[in-house]
């Protein structure tokens, strides 16, 4: 073939040749066959959930879409603190603490603990911010001492504090 010829099949290729034929038709199937698995791939994994779903979740309701079940969780924390005995008003202070702690993880915030986390908050974040950290001095007593005695005035502040918090990060 000379020089014409290979300009003139750049140009005006013949697209009568059957072997090229093949391989359009080889080049179309594999490529639906990708498309296929790319398509299976994404409605089998928990990437499109997350991408689509939580995304437009978060956007629709204005919080963190990890913290949906906090209010249930609340509600459950009240029932306890509104028992009244010592064992169950300490019970709730523990489990409101935890409560802060995992929405505070949910939200991205790092570190190991909650006092870590409450370290890296301003009080532009959590306008109680002073009072939580107190109150979570509160919290390590009742884990770590049995003995640690808590009245009820104290209680309630404890619970008014982590409520207040947990409405300043819009949990619920």
């Amino acid at each position: 073939m000379n020089h014409e010829g290979i300009i003139q099949f750049i140009l005006d290729p013949d697209f009568n040749i059957w072997w090229l034929s093949l391989i359009k038709i080889i080049f179309l199937a594999m490529g639906l066959f990708y498309i296929g698995f790319i398509v299976f791939a994404l409605i089998k994994t928990s990437w499109i959930r997350r991408l689509i779903f939580w995304d437009l979740t978060e956007i629709l309701t204005y919080r963190h879409f990890g913290l949906a079940g906090v209010a249930k969780k609340w509600a459950k924390v009240k029932e306890r603190f509104d028992l009244g005995t010592e064992a169950d008003t300490k019970l709730a202070i523990i489990e409101a603490d935890n409560l802060l702690d995992g929405v505070l993880k949910d939200m991205g915030y790092g570190g190991e603990t909650l006092g870590e986390r409450l370290d890296k908050l301003t009080t532009e974040t959590l306008d109680n911010l002073k009072d939580v950290s107190e109150i979570h001095k509160i919290r390590s007593n009742i884990v770590h001492d049995p003995s640690y005695r808590l009245d009820a005035a104290e209680a309630r502040k404890a619970f008014e504090v982590y409520e207040k918090a947990l409405n300043n990060l819009q949990a619920f």
